[in-house]
């Protein structure tokens, strides 16, 4: 009897593990679609400061051309292109976490004006996300073009 009590006494231990693990699970899920976001309303403004907070100093970005950008030469492209976009627009995001790491998969539409011409482009994007202390911190991301 004492084995058996040991052991229900055990699983919902173990449940209520798995649950507080699922319930952090969704708060930091919930904390980088806002991050995701943050990132989509600066890059629209062309905040750079903003945008400087969510990227960690070693950035790697893979640009939609394949070229591969630190994060200053990122900030520097956003600054260029910041007096042609006029509108990010997230289609769809999907966090998956993996420990300390989250790997954020989705699609967004710009919209702006370029060479007196207005432009639409969809891409699909990975970014990848570490928690460091208590913040999120993005350290890695690449931007594909899709074809409409």
């Amino acid at each position: 009897m004492r084995i058996g009590a040991r052991i229900g006494i055990l699983a919902c231990a173990a449940s209520l593990f798995v649950a507080a693990q699922d319930h952090n699970h969704g708060d930091a899920q919930s904390n980088i679609l806002a991050l995701e976001h943050a990132w989509d309303q600066a890059q629209e403004r062309g905040d750079i400061k903003a945008l400087s907070a969510l990227f960690d100093d070693s950035l790697i970005f893979v640009d939609f051309d394949g070229k591969i950008l630190t994060k200053a030469q990122y900030l520097d492209r956003v600054k260029m292109d910041s007096s042609h976009l006029q509108q990010i627009v997230t289609e769809s995001m999907n966090v998956q976490m993996f420990g300390n790491t989250a790997i954020v998969v989705g699609t967004y539409r710009a919209k702006g004006v370029e060479n007196g011409k207005p432009y639409l482009r969809r891409r699909r994007f990975v970014d990848i996300w570490m928690l460091q202390g208590s913040l999120w911190i993005c350290v890695a991301a690449e931007a594909t073009p899709v074809l409409q």
